[in-house]
């Protein structure tokens, strides 16, 4: 009910001022001037309230995090640190797989049957080493009994020599070890990212703590423009300006509390963990610089660089395997049976031994145009490691260019910090005296500030381009 009196109150205000200035023929921009002054008193409100809800709710919800446990967690529970595990764990089953090529395959069969195919009936006898003299009547032998027949099976199949399949092997070797090493960089990667997410969040909650300064101090200094004003020392547009430079401030320092919220829940992220809370650091950003020595030249050694020429060894052994397809196969088996007409008998028994050598002498163009397309696969990964090294290479040296240039953006930075604190300490000394500006002294504390968050933001690119040109070299 107050706050329709008030808004009733103010709507029969507005008339009256209206009929007022009508009246006695005013200039209409004071009316817009004491819409906008009311307006801009309730923003204020407004946000304030939504400011405060928002830092009760970050308080119940908030999780101090140092970075050492927070990188643990990354190791342990990141899922693409997980699948890329996953990527290696299942190149090595396929190198299990490549063991059949010496090891034996072993069977165990047990099958029952009914006939009274004249073929088929004889042999069963035979098998079951049944035959009597009886059997070799022409009646017997064209229209013979159903026969039962239960048969007990255990085949044996040995690899000899199998030249192509030896070169699979190693083809699922080298491709077992470039996983492996791909697994290894993608971890190293996401802790890169992992690092690069902590500086964020860290940036994130300085900038707050930059902008919380600013509002204050833009509250401050618009009591103080209030007070002139309400002494007719400036003009009420003097008093807009400074509203509305508080009411930037605090879009400001909302959007910074917004950037802590996707900044926590990208680490959480990260952790593989529940989303909704707010993470603080125990430690603060580092603004020291600290001047380090870096190669120029590539690291050959590197473990994407090592995967990328695994891969390529397992594409050669491919393209050897391709070859060899033409070679002979030597293989030995063997077989043993057992024959009975009842169901668990295990009367008549005999064996199969014998070695075998395959030639597969044409098929259709079909081997020809395999070796011919493993070799062009082999080849090929031989140009794109040339052209991967050539890429990093023009990275290290950008990166290298850029850490030096963020070195001297962060002096930069912090002697134009400096140099601004002072400018907007003497104009508001000057302004408390009545020899300043408004509007000088808005666009001093405007400065000031901003030249603080640039000076962070330089520390910050600062920090991750040292952290990625490590990464590059290692």
């Amino acid at each position: 009910m107050e706050l329709f009196g008030d808004s009733y109150g103010f709507i029969l205000n507005l008339y009256m001022n209206i009929c007022s200035y009508i009246v006695m023929t005013k200039k209409i921009n004071h009316l817009i001037i004491n819409i906008m002054y009311y307006f801009n008193k309730r923003f204020l409100l407004i946000l304030a309230y939504i400011t405060i809800s928002h830092m009760v709710f970050a308080q119940m919800n908030s999780v101090q995090i140092n970075y050492e446990t927070y990188i643990q967690k990354v190791k342990q529970s990141n899922l693409q640190a997980k699948l890329a595990q996953s990527n290696y764990d299942i190149a090595k089953k396929d190198v299990d797989q490549s063991k059949s090529l010496f090891l034996p395959n072993l069977g165990l069969s047990y099958t029952g049957i009914m006939t009274n195919s004249p073929l088929m009936a004889f042999g069963t006898k035979l098998n079951q080493k049944s035959v009597t003299m009886q059997d070799f009547d022409p009646t017997s032998l064209n229209n013979p009994d159903a026969i039962h027949n239960f048969n007990t099976k255990i085949e044996v199949q040995q690899p000899l020599i199998n030249i192509d399949g030896y070169f699979g092997r190693l083809a699922a070797k080298s491709k077992e070890v470039a996983t492996r090493l791909q697994a290894e960089r993608t971890k190293e990667y996401i802790e890169l990212e992992a690092y690069k997410a902590y500086l964020m969040l860290q940036l994130a909650y300085r900038a707050e703590e930059v902008l919380q300064r600013a509002d204050k101090t833009g509250d401050e200094n618009l009591k103080l423009v209030e007070n002139y004003n309400k002494q007719g020392m400036i003009q009420k547009s003097d008093l807009l300006n400074a509203m509305v430079r508080v009411q930037e401030i605090k879009n400001q320092y909302q959007s910074a509390k917004t950037n802590i919220s996707n900044a926590s829940d990208y680490l959480g992220f990260l952790m593989n963990e529940q989303g909704g809370k707010i993470y603080k650091p125990l430690e603060s950003i580092d603004t020291q610089i600290v001047h380090e020595v870096f190669d120029t030249i590539l690291n050959s050694n590197r473990k994407d660089i090592q995967a990328m020429e695994g891969a390529s060894d397992a594409y050669k052994n491919m393209y050897q395997m391709a070859q060899y397809n033409i070679i002979p196969r030597l293989n030995a088996f063997g077989a043993f049976e057992m024959n009975d007409k009842n169901v668990v008998g295990f009367g008549a028994s005999n064996y199969l031994i014998g070695v075998q050598l395959a030639w597969n002498i044409f098929d259709g163009n079909k081997s020809i145009s395999k070796t011919q397309k493993s070799k062009l696969e082999y080849v090929k990964s031989k140009d794109e490691i040339e052209l991967y090294k050539s890429q990093n290479q023009l990275e290290l040296n950008k990166t290298i260019r850029q850490l030096l240039d963020y070195s001297a953006k962060v002096q930069l930075s912090k002697m134009a910090l400096i140099q601004s604190k002072e400018s907007y300490t003497i104009r508001k000394n000057r302004f408390n005296q009545g020899l300043e500006k408004t509007s000088d002294l808005l666009q001093s504390e405007t400065l000031m500030y901003q030249k603080e968050l640039e000076h962070l933001q330089a520390i910050f690119e600062y920090n991750f381009t040292k952290k990625y040109l490590q990464f590059l070299t290692h």
